[in-house]
């Protein structure tokens, strides 16, 4: 009798962890931009920080993978995932005592460190569930990455009820919500500490490491490469933004809209098998890249309340099956590789949203909402507008929002002057909050005329973001069309087994009877 399915809930639990924590963080980034001022390319940067630590952690742990075993590396994921926490928790204490800069780098490193445990995670459980379900592979990755919406989900429900409950319970802190991600953190690590491992699909058919690496010589793993930076890109990168977006467009209804294309994501997942059946995987994913980058535009271009949720909805079809059937394409078509084809893929996505994706968006909504707030009202550009330049990659340098002033716009200065008034109650000072009331006594008189310049900038910011974005899943659609034509020439799509053996047998599987560590 084989352990797989402790194993495969361990694995779940890794992602329901991750998307907990992703949504969390995406639900408070409001939060984090007014109370410490960050403009949105600082936040888009902080949450592409965390992605890259994710890619980064990725590849290299993939390189070791089938030599240590996935159990040690599992374990020391779950160290990071608590020590995470606490650094995030740090980050208003650090910037009472050192302001900005250094409550950004808490942020930066906090984030950097949770991605770091996922990317140990992501670099175990791929190959893990390649190992334990072999004739199945791309069925059960998709249901293994059905837990990342699914984590989602709760991250968005959860974010959904704080931000309703800080309007009620003055001094209600978003580190609430960001301890939840704690508990399925809890139960992946009770059990990867009781449960036994099986050894990789790779290394219990004696592949070589020298074999594995030459994998890479191969044209057509390089093209998936990039293929599926293009999904780190388009999946990751936007999800980081999508729920701030939608909410300017459809004000309270972000993080609804987040969790319900979240929702179309899991339940899909559970049938990728099935669609699988019917058109290859490729067929599969040239589809969803069209879906994808009609919803991204859809989004970024209609007004009515039905028309952003029908978006929404072909926006969620397109990027249910990305990840985890490129994952599967690859797995099939190169088992040799082991965990480290498996990792670069991985890897290549978490590198492109974090170092493209993320700040790439935030850097374009700042961009066209400065323009338009420029064109709209030069003077309201001045006031809320930060004091230094910043640009993205060769890109030009531009002043974006402040996110503190547009959040103290926002509600009239109302949170700012309780914080003053409690602050002089218990007899203490906020240099960063006496700066932002300075500036504040000056511009509040001109609010009534700003607010709708900066708002109506604000949503243009977002929409023109997306419909940019919108041409990442065009060029990928092209690439799978590309190779459906490929495999169609050399007799259809297949998949590869190793040293022509097909992969079955109790040291597959992880059972009592194989090599386990």
């Amino acid at each position: 009798m084989n352990n797989n399915k402790p194993l495969f809930i361990a694995s779940f639990m890794t992602l329901i962890a991750a998307g907990v924590g992703f949504a969390i963080r995406g639900g408070i980034l409001a939060d984090w931009g007014a109370q410490y001022g960050f403009t949105k390319l600082e936040l888009g940067t902080i949450t592409g920080g965390g992605l890259v630590g994710f890619g980064i952690v990725i590849l290299l742990a993939s390189l070791i993978t089938d030599n240590v075993g996935y159990k040690p590396i599992l374990l020391l994921a779950f160290i990071l995932h608590v020590l995470s926490a606490l650094v995030t928790f740090a980050a208003t204490p650090i910037f009472e005592s050192v302001g900005k800069d250094g409550t950004y780098w808490c942020l930066y490193v906090g984030m950097f460190m949770f991605a770091v445990a996922n990317g140990l995670c992501e670099a175990v459980i791929n190959p893990l569930v390649a190992t334990l379900y072999p004739k199945q592979k791309t069925h059960y990755l998709n249901i293994l990455h059905a837990g990342w919406p699914g984590g989602l989900i709760i991250g968005g429900i959860i974010a959904a009820i704080y931000g309703n409950l800080k309007e009620t319970i003055p001094g209600l802190r978003w580190e609430i919500p960001m301890a939840v991600f704690l508990i399925p953190t809890l139960i992946y690590g009770f059990i990867v500490i009781k449960e036994k491992f099986p050894l990789s699909e790779a290394k219990s058919a004696g592949v070589s490491y020298g074999q594995m690496l030459m994998t890479f010589a191969s044209p057509l793993l390089i093209f998936l490469l990039f293929l599926h930076a293009c999904v780190g890109y388009v999946e990751l990168g936007t999800d980081s933004w999508i729920a701030s977006i939608t909410d300017s467009i459809l004000t309270g209804q972000g993080l609804i809209l987040f969790v319900y294309a979240s929702l179309i994501m899991f339940v899909l997942r559970f049938f990728a098998g099935p669609i699988v059946e019917r058109i290859n995987p490729l067929g599969l994913l040239c589809v969803s890249a069209c879906f994808g980058a009609v919803g991204l535009y859809m989004i970024g271009s209609f007004e009515a309340a039905y028309m952003i949720w029908i978006a929404v909805t072909v926006y969620g079809l397109g990027k249910t099956f990305l990840w985890p059937t490129m994952l599967g394409v690859v797995g099939e078509r190169f088992p040799q590789g082991g965990a480290i084809t498996m990792g670069a893929m991985g890897g290549i996505g978490m590198l492109s949203a974090g170092l493209l994706g993320g700040p790439g968006i935030g850097y374009n909504q700042d961009y066209y909402a400065t323009k338009d707030l420029e064109k709209l009202s030069p003077q309201a550009y001045e006031r809320y507008s930060v004091a230094e330049k910043s640009g993205f990659l060769f890109l030009p340098k531009i002043k974006g929002l402040d996110g503190a002033k547009v959040s103290v716009l926002n509600n009239d200065g109302k949170d700012l002057e309780e914080t003053v008034t409690q602050l002089k109650k218990e007899g203490k000072t906020d240099k960063n909050i006496t700066a932002l009331n300075e500036w504040w006594q000056g511009a509040k008189k001109y609010a009534s005329e700003d607010k709708e310049p900066v708002d109506e900038a604000g949503i243009y910011g977002g929409r023109m973001a997306l419909k940019c974005t919108a041409l990442v899943p065009l060029i990928m659609a092209i690439g799978y069309f590309i190779l459906v034509l490929y495999f169609r020439s050399k007799g259809g799509y297949q998949v590869e087994v190793l040293h022509g053996e097909e992969p079955i047998g109790e040291h597959y599987t992880g059972g009592i009877e194989g090599p386990i560590e």
